[in-house]
């Protein structure tokens, strides 16, 4: 069990019934900030003695004994969860807990059927594996759960927990949202709930899971209620408020992520907008202070000016909320579209981290929205150049290879999945979709990497249609929603819902398809 919890074990409590324990891990959360708790109860039939040293707890076995059958049971609520979960498994044997298993995961894995190449399918669907194993669920069949206070408390819908939100919240919990409603409709009370019983930018002394960080929940609360989530607003308002004091405005790469979160802020309290704008607004004195000048020698080095895992260059893009102004002060459009096509072409962006991982959505907002379609397809399939990682900045090695590969070592060196965030960035561009902004329920659209995909959407099915597609046909000649030509390379998260089919006939060459009707966030429209 020692071995078992990131190395951070910090106590193992244990009592033994026999060749049963029931005790509880307490251990340190992944970034060793705040502490979390696992009950578990733990049956080996042919034990004939047990012993702890420190946290680790030795077996000794029968000595006829050949093979031990380890039966083990967890829960975050407490001990007698943990036993009764054991008692109802201790009826099975091991080949039905694991058909059980698998049943479970094809289930959850067939609310998206793609059609194509059987390679991409196969890294799609293991991507997609990947992307749905957080949350967790951490209440019991009674509706029991532990809040980050430590204290049992009772819900009608299941609660999850396990967050790493900076990291996944633009691509992961989009994604999350697409396929299970249901489950959703959970992650985002339980994301709530943190206001009610303890948020911390990280972890606090009782988490119920090994949970990473929560910045960015205020505009994941935003985002489900725009997508028609019911959120208790007014039930948690002061503490969304007070968590407003807590923004960090010290370094450049906070300061536009804080100011993400005032605009999130004054769209949950639009009596207070007023102010919340000024301050979401204030982005454009730090940009053009610390963004704007890149003849700087520092630019290019990952964390200068104490920046947490970007460089100057890459947090430039990262103001997702008011892209319209950021195109203003690059210089305008045309400006803005050549220090794109410079920050791409030369390479500058960072795929093992995820600060500028919606940047290439920019592209929809320049003079070549193309590229946008172009580059989607370089940085999920093909070979291209890695000069960033988390450990070095832009001369000190680089990598040349496909970036996401269907390999137990999935990634590029230092890249993380954190959570979700980067295999559901794959699967997202795989179906064609993007969500360019958290907060407002917008997707951009690229060519698919399959035939057919098919989004079970409970009542209203999705199905999206590339019929000419190939591996050369990556630009968007034209779109039809349900045989009506959409004359746009956007679509709202209330078409999606309303199902049907999307067709996308794609081409060889680049288009002008969409150019007059870009959807693009602006801050003044607020």
């Amino acid at each position: 069990m020692g071995h078992a919890f990131n190395g951070s074990v910090v106590d193992n409590e244990f009592t033994q019934e026999g060749d049963l324990l029931f005790g509880k891990v307490r251990a340190k959360t992944t970034c060793h900030v705040g502490t979390y708790t696992i009950y578990y109860a733990l049956e080996i039939p042919t034990a004939s003695g047990w012993r702890k040293e420190g946290n680790k707890i030795w077996v000794d076995l029968k000595e006829e004994s050949l093979i031990a059958d380890v039966n083990i049971a967890f829960s975050a609520v407490d001990q007698q969860d943990a036993r009764k979960t054991l008692a109802e498994y201790d009826k099975l044997d091991f080949s039905t807990v694991k058909k059980r298993a698998a049943d479970r995961w094809k289930t959850a894995l067939s609310v998206l059927q793609v059609k194509g190449d059987s390679d991409k399918v196969d890294l799609f669907y293991s991507l997609l594996y990947r992307s749905l194993q957080s949350p967790f669920v951490i209440s019991d069949e009674q509706g029991n759960f532990r809040g980050t206070d430590g204290k049992i408390h009772r819900s009608k819908e299941t609660r999850y927990h396990g967050w790493a939100i900076w990291d996944n919240y633009k691509t992961q919990l989009p994604l999350l949202e697409l396929i299970d409603t249901e489950m959703y409709e959970g992650v985002v009370s339980s994301i709530a709930d943190l206001y009610r019983y303890g948020k911390f930018d990280f972890a606090g002394a009782h988490e119920p899971a090994n949970s990473v960080r929560t910045e960015h929940a205020a505009v994941v609360l935003l985002d489900a209620v725009k997508k028609g989530y019911r959120v208790d607003i007014d039930g948690i308002k002061d503490s969304l408020i007070h968590d407003t004091l807590r923004y960090d405005f010290k370094k450049p790469d906070k300061y536009l992520e804080a100011c993400y979160d005032m605009w999130a802020m004054s769209k949950l309290f639009p009596q207070n907008s007023k102010t919340y704008l000024e301050r979401a607004k204030s982005y454009q004195a730090i940009w053009n202070k610390d963004f704007k000048d890149l003849t700087k020698r520092d630019v290019d080095r990952m964390s200068a000016r104490d920046m947490y895992q970007g460089t100057i260059r890459q947090y430039r893009w990262n103001v997702p909320f008011d892209v319209m102004g950021l195109r203003k002060l690059a210089g305008g459009e045309e400006n803005f579209t050549q220090q794109l096509d410079e920050f791409y072409d030369g390479y500058y962006f960072n795929r093992a981290n995820e600060p500028d991982m919606q940047s290439l959505t920019l592209y929809n907002a320049s003079k070549t929205p193309w590229r946008y379609q172009e580059w989607i397809h370089r940085i999920a399939l093909d070979t291209i150049i890695q000069y960033y990682f988390n450990d070095n900045s832009r001369g000190i090695g680089a990598h040349i290879d496909r970036i996401y590969k269907n390999e137990p070592k999935a990634f590029v060196r230092t890249m993380d999945d954190d959570a979700g965030a980067m295999s559901s960035w794959w699967v997202l561009s795989a179906i064609g979709l993007q969500q360019p902004l958290v907060g407002e329920p917008i997707f951009y659209i690229s060519v698919p990497f399959f035939d057919q995909i098919r989004l079970e959407n409970k009542e209203n099915p999705l199905t999206i249609e590339v019929p000419n597609r190939s591996d050369k046909t990556r630009y968007i000649k034209s779109i039809k929603l349900n045989g009506r030509d959409l004359k746009r390379l956007w679509i709202t998260h209330e078409e999606l819902r309303k199902g049907g089919t999307l067709q996308i006939e794609s081409s060889e060459i680049p288009t002008d398809y969409g150019r007059d009707d870009p959807w693009i966030s602006h801050i003044e429209n607020n």
